[in-house]
């Protein structure tokens, strides 16, 4: 890392050395601008910032910033960072993972750290494809996805990251959008001010190998029909002229259009603060052309974080047994000879 810039931090500060090597068109690039401009209002030194990645293209990011970073295994990089924020609780870790290096042979570290409310910020791109191998499909690729590796559609059931990280009880959990830059700032910004397991998604269009998956979320002329954006507090509205909702029947989400017979009084009011996930988990698995996908917040709680815990824990033991010594624990009646 370069010399220590002073605060407050700048775009430029946080911008590397290193060529940024993405494809032309990738939505990394603006991912990472983003991130650079969040970043610098944080108010937080260089020196505290690190960013922790597995394998994929959305893991070079560590290379592109001008902070701390260590690139991990494929799918360890939760494992790593958990390592890191508990022995160095002051500093703001990041994880950067993909939705092939996080869901597929890193879900289980994915979930344990989510499980655990560490205080990390973890942003999974998710392209529904493995863009850095060269195009194979992915954990979360829909039903019939056509790729190299399956040249006559994908048979699997998409896995679904928002209701993965709902049900391993991240007490923040997010979506939002490469290309919508206002909506993508503001919810890194909420994800760096939560303590706690802060789970953000956001779809990453791959120009070259996924090209416009992403469309109808994206598309100036059809994402206000596509896309419910969520605010704490208010009901599901959604369409071109907000003219349509979102209502329960019985436990199940329907789409509505507002007349006199259905008005705003009858739509599901958001609600991120509710401790229960069962709404979250309602949200997470509404899914376009079935009905609009959710955007926002969907889940933001407060919870003993596991560094919170395990401090107290130790202060416990010290009050009850005293700081002990470290002879004793070779010494004592818990150690035995193998001969």
């Amino acid at each position: 890392m370069a010399s220590v810039a002073a605060l407050p931090l700048t775009v430029k500060d946080l911008a590397s050395d290193q060529e940024v090597r993405w494809c032309p068109g990738c939505g990394d690039f603006s991912i990472l601008a983003v991130m650079k401009q969040v970043l610098a209002t944080l108010g937080i030194p260089r020196e505290r910032l690190v960013f922790v990645s597995g394998v994929g293209c959305s893991s070079r990011m560590p290379y592109y910033l001008n902070t701390y970073g260590f690139q991990t295994l494929h799918g360890r990089a939760p494992t790593v960072a958990t390592g890191l924020k508990l022995t160095r609780p002051e500093l703001s870790v990041w994880v950067v993972t993909g939705d092939g290096d996080g869901l597929s042979i890193g879900g289980n570290h994915l979930i344990h750290a989510l499980r655990r409310n560490i205080d990390l910020k973890i942003l999974l791109f998710n392209n529904e494809v493995l863009g850095l191998t060269r195009g194979q499909y992915s954990p979360t690729s829909r039903v019939g996805t056509r790729t190299r590796a399956n040249p006559q559609g994908s048979i699997d059931e998409p896995l679904r990251a928002l209701t993965l990280a709902v049900a391993a009880e991240a007490t923040f959990v997010a979506r939002t959008i490469d290309v919508d830059v206002e909506h993508l700032t503001e919810t890194l910004r909420r994800a760096a001010a939560h303590k706690g397991s802060a789970f953000v998604e956001i779809y990453q269009n791959c120009k070259v190998f996924n090209d416009g998956v992403f469309e109808y979320a994206t598309e100036k002329g059809v994402k206000a029909d596509n896309l419910v954006y969520l605010e704490h507090g208010k009901p599901l509205v959604f369409g071109r002229d907000q003219n349509r909702g979102i209502r329960l029947r019985g436990l199940h989400p329907e789409a509505v259009t507002l007349t006199n017979d259905t008005s705003h009084a009858d739509l599901l009011v958001h609600d991120e603060r509710d401790p229960d996930t069962t709404l979250a988990h309602l949200l997470s698995r509404m899914v376009y052309p079935n009905l609009p996908e959710c955007v926002g917040v969907l889940r933001c709680v407060e919870r003993p974080t596991y560094s919170d815990l395990l401090d107290g824990q130790i202060e416990e033991a010290i009050r009850s047994e005293g700081t002990g010594q470290l002879e004793e624990l070779f010494t004592g009646d818990d150690a035995w000879i193998v001969e």
